[in-house]
């Protein structure tokens, strides 16, 4: 009688398959960057998910809207320029398509604003001495409809999904493979902070940076002065303390950010002399509390 003994087939290559057949399937490319995009969930869906969390956040008993025209007129304002200079942007097909919505939220102690996939923003009237002005404003309204235009948010998803799938073969095989499984558990481990450390948290960098540049050419597009970004994070530097080093974070240090934007500065002055300039009035005076802290976004 003969006997056949099969040979453990090592989990790595079924792991790197699984992961270029998702790199294949949902490619795109930034029309700024030319950087490959991976996205594996649509834009629809996306937009869709962006409504529903803007709903949700708006119902939350806790979120206070603001109804005071000296807060909403100026946010408002930057919102039309920026929209309007989003449709006419690389991103015009996708700005089109959302369906735009800004909300000014009466928070002073929050320093933070967003924008959701489909085009819904909110603005916390804590980031108003961040940006001091309504050119400052731009800057970061311009920063976060970028993330919702190149679909950073469906990105970060789609990688997710493909880093879970690639450690969920690598558990099984390292099973199959007779590995212990207390030395599994520490293999995995291993895996998952490599996968943080290594994928997930540079492809968060590099869409905080990506928005960075595209966003302040959208504000100069805009009327906006761009300089206003580089001094808004000068700002935020002067506010944050206790940072985690870089590699550790899903953003780019301030450093890296004010040394980024004075490399892209000429672009978008270039982009600034050529437009329509948009007035920038003071935003109006809030006194955050003592224990409010910066939030970039």
């Amino acid at each position: 009688m003969t006997h056949v003994f099969l040979k453990p087939v090592s989990p790595w290559p079924v792991m790197w398959v699984l992961l270029a057949m998702g790199m294949l399937t949902g490619c795109e490319t930034n029309p700024y960057t030319g950087r490959s995009q991976l996205l594996m969930v649509s834009a629809d869906q996306m937009n869709q998910m962006g409504t529903a969390q803007y709903g949700e956040v708006l119902k939350d008993p806790k979120v206070v809207v603001s109804k005071n025209p000296q807060e909403i007129d100026p946010v408002q304002r930057v919102a039309k320029r920026i929209i309007e200079a989003a449709k006419r942007s690389k991103y015009a097909e996708a700005a089109n398509a959302f369906d735009w919505e800004v909300t000014v939220i009466k928070d002073d102690n929050t320093k933070n604003a967003w924008a959701m996939p489909g085009g819904k923003i909110a603005v916390y009237t804590g980031i108003f001495p961040m940006a001091k002005d309504e050119a400052g404003l731009a800057a970061i309204m311009g920063h976060e409809v970028i993330h919702a235009l190149a679909q950073h948010g469906g990105e970060r998803m789609s990688h997710s999904t493909m880093t879970q799938a690639g450690l969920t073969v690598s558990n099984i095989g390292l099973a199959v493979l007779g590995v212990d499984p207390a030395l599994n558990q520490l293999a995995m481990q291993a895996l998952g902070a490599g996968a943080q450390g290594l994928v997930l948290l540079p492809f968060s960098r590099k869409h905080e940076s990506e928005a960075d540049y595209v966003g302040v050419l959208l504000a100069a597009d805009a009327g906006y002065d761009p300089q206003e970004a580089i001094r808004i994070w000068e700002r935020m530097a002067a506010a944050s303390e206790g940072a985690p080093p870089e590699f550790m974070s899903t953003h780019p240090s301030h450093e890296t950010r004010i040394s980024d934007l004075k490399g892209w500065m000429p672009e978008a002055m270039a982009i600034y002399e050529g437009a329509p300039k948009a007035v920038s009035a003071p935003l109006p005076q809030i006194t955050p509390s003592p224990s409010s802290s910066a939030k970039p976004k």
